[in-house]
């Protein structure tokens, strides 16, 4: 065999595995979000994984790898439960997926002429998750009507026909909760909070999927980038003038306003990373790291408010750079474990 054959021979069988691992990974990503559909309780978090075999298609074999994983889980639930599935999927799971995929994978020499190579910032990925979450729940309001009134109340008949299906109220029968007098203010706080709480799902999704499927693709020692320094991402600077144009605009009235409330809870949920992440950079090598640090997130878990003490740490961060000013004036900084 002559090494023109040889390197043609290799080249099929990597485009195989790597069409074959896509098909695998969408069946696996389409089964996951059908198994809401079955009523269980477990059925929530596999449904939450649902982006997971695609990125992990993407990060370990490459983007036309993670594409056809999309297009596949895409496709396998449109077959099964009609277009509406298809599209909900692609828009709204399988094409973020894939482009979050195949910009961590992203690199460019080095602006330094050292030779080395700059790979796509861990924190430019979670403004990219932040953008993206907000589109598609923007996307799938505008499904529901064409201005603010008719959105909420399009969203208010939907969970009121949720909530007399679980309770088993009839259609003509009025609903009631216990403690509650007027179940309709409740109606109307739903469908309210519903969409910036669809919204920070999405992000929270999104890079928690992300997050472990670099993880998997690591230990299986096929990831093409080296494992990057999460605590020490940092955001563009123009990124607090977004958070502010966002929270701003979301005071206008109708669709404006509703959209912009998206964007600036997808990017209050940024900050709220980048908060975390600088905690974690000015502890290292403090003593009772892990106790300060579960207790932060145990506040945040509980309380909620407190993660707005981590969205002003990382406004403040992106501003005047806290880690590399105290980098600078004391020991140098531990390397991740």
């Amino acid at each position: 065999m002559s090494g023109s054959d040889h390197w043609q021979r290799a080249g099929q069988l990597v485009m195989t595995q790597i069409v074959l691992v896509g098909l695998g990974a969408g069946a696996a990503a389409a089964l996951l979000f059908a198994s809401v559909t079955s009523g269980a309780f477990v059925s929530i978090f596999l449904f939450y994984l649902a982006p997971l075999p695609i990125l992990i298609a993407a990060l370990g074999w490459s983007h036309w790898s993670g594409l056809i994983a999309a297009v596949t889980a895409a496709a396998c639930l449109g077959l099964a439960f009609g277009m509406m599935f298809f599209v909900a999927f692609l828009i709204g799971i399988a094409a973020p997926a894939w482009w979050l995929g195949y910009l961590a994978l992203l690199a460019r020499p080095s602006a330094k002429g050292t030779g080395d190579v700059e790979w796509y910032p861990p924190g430019r990925l979670v403004l990219w998750a932040a953008a993206i979450g907000a589109v598609v729940v923007a996307i799938a309001l505008f499904q529901v009507g064409t201005d603010e009134a008719s959105i909420r109340d399009g969203l208010k008949a939907a969970i009121e026909r949720v909530l007399r299906l679980e309770t088993g109220v009839a259609a003509d029968e009025p609903l009631s909760f216990p403690g509650i007098t007027e179940p309709e203010h409740l109606l109307d706080l739903f469908a309210v909070v519903m969409p910036p709480v669809a919204a920070a799902a999405s992000v929270l999704t999104l890079t928690l999927n992300l997050w472990m499927a670099g993880r998997v693709v690591k230990l299986s020692g096929r990831l093409k980038r080296p494992w990057p320094d999460i605590p020490a991402m940092t955001f563009p600077r123009y990124a607090p003038a977004l958070l502010g144009a966002a929270a701003v605009v979301s005071f206008l009235p109708d669709l404006a306003g509703l959209v912009a409330s998206l964007f600036a809870t997808t990017l209050l949920v940024a900050f709220t990373m980048l908060g975390f992440a600088v905690l974690h950079a000015l502890t290292r090598g403090l003593a009772g790291r892990t106790a300060m640090l579960s207790g932060a997130y145990a506040f945040v878990v509980v309380l909620g408010w407190p993660a707005l003490l981590a969205v002003l740490v990382g406004v403040a961060e992106s501003i005047f750079k806290w880690r590399a000013k105290a980098a600078g004036r004391g020991p140098p900084v531990a390397p991740p474990g």
